[in-house]
């Protein structure tokens, strides 16, 4: 399983040239940064980067063509691909938060997805591009100057169209804080679509978006993922009975306004919730535990790569250098 790592927005190009070295020296596979409407230009703040590594793939995770014309993010993307020696990576999406705060409204999402992917592999190939999309149409795109290997291309997907349709366009699949079940449940969409193409459905690269909230106390670590469940995809109706019986999902999408009254008080208290329940989403949809407890994230990524994974992208909080370091030392050689 390769093991990558997600880092916040907010830092700096400094801190992510710190934080990006040591993910590399530590034998991780991928170093991502989440693209937030409030943070810094991932293609940009990831250049000093890509000049003082030379292995690690580096990108950004999510890029919805719906906040960046397919025609321009091909540019940004193979620009970096030329910076970084081959070694870019991308998820695009259907919509994010960025989409939302441009306003800009979910429209054909599917389609607009595989057209911008579809636009991305071509420019890619170093030719000049003409596209006769439905949505995303272009008369001239000229990328004769594409020297490097193509950059790998994700589509983020979470529900059964868009999987469908990334297992029949896409290079590799990203999805968002799914279970080992969930997983087994993406392959039971994915694996029949892939084999009728004619790839490997155990090699084709699956990642899975997870947060990592260990720390040197369970109570320290418990409290960091509360604070975040607010953007965790667990919470929501589609995924809430992963981690919780119907009676308790009830109780949880009743007080959602609570979750997300804790993600922006930065505060671990979760009203309305009972303690029990919120456990019980920590524990089955976050890996929380204490570093004296890591064998237990150790088999619950055994048990992700049992189910299909092939690839895990772990999303670090507070204290990033702390965090690489101990799955450098601990996830990286056990999986």
């Amino acid at each position: 399983m390769r093991i990558d790592v997600i880092i916040e927005s907010n830092k700096t190009p400094e801190e992510v040239v710190q934080l990006g070295r040591l993910a590399e020296q530590m034998g991780l596979g991928g170093v991502w940064v989440a693209n937030n409407a409030n943070g810094r230009d991932a293609f940009v703040n990831f250049v000093p980067l890509a000049q003082q590594t030379d292995s690690i793939a580096i990108g950004p995770i999510a890029v919805s063509p719906q906040e960046l014309h397919p025609y321009k993010m091909a540019v940004s993307l193979l620009t970096f691909n030329e910076l970084s020696h081959g070694r870019a990576q991308i998820v695009v999406g259907g919509g994010g938060g960025t989409a939302e705060a441009m306003d800009k409204k979910p429209h054909r999402q599917v389609r607009a997805v595989r057209e911008c992917v579809e636009i991305l592999e071509l420019a890619a190939e170093g030719k000049p591009v003409t596209y006769k999309g439905e949505l995303f149409p272009i008369h001239w795109l000229d990328t004769t100057w594409v020297t490097q290997t193509p950059p790998m291309v994700f589509i983020g997907a979470n529900g059964p169209q868009m999987l469908r349709m990334a297992a029949r366009a896409g290079q590799g699949i990203m999805v968002s804080d799914f279970t080992p079940d969930r997983v087994r449940w993406t392959h039971k969409i994915i694996d029949p679509v892939l084999t009728e193409r004619g790839v490997d459905p155990a090699s084709y690269p699956l990642n899975n978006f997870w947060a990592w909230h260990v720390k040197a106390s369970a109570e320290a670590a418990r409290a960091e993922a509360r604070i975040w469940l607010c953007v965790r995809g667990t919470i929501y109706p589609d995924y809430i009975r992963d981690v919780v019986d119907a009676d308790e999902a009830r109780i949880v999408t009743d007080n959602i306004t609570a979750f997300r009254d804790a993600y922006y008080q930065k505060s671990p208290e979760i009203k309305g919730v009972p303690d029990e329940i919120v456990d019980k989403i920590v524990d089955r949809g976050t890996s929380a535990s204490a570093l004296a407890d890591i064998d237990r994230e150790v088999e619950r990524f055994r048990e992700f790569e049992r189910a299909g994974l092939n690839q895990i992208a772990l999303k670090v909080y507070g204290e990033p250098d702390e965090a690489i370091r101990v799955i450098g030392e601990h996830i990286v050689p056990a999986l």
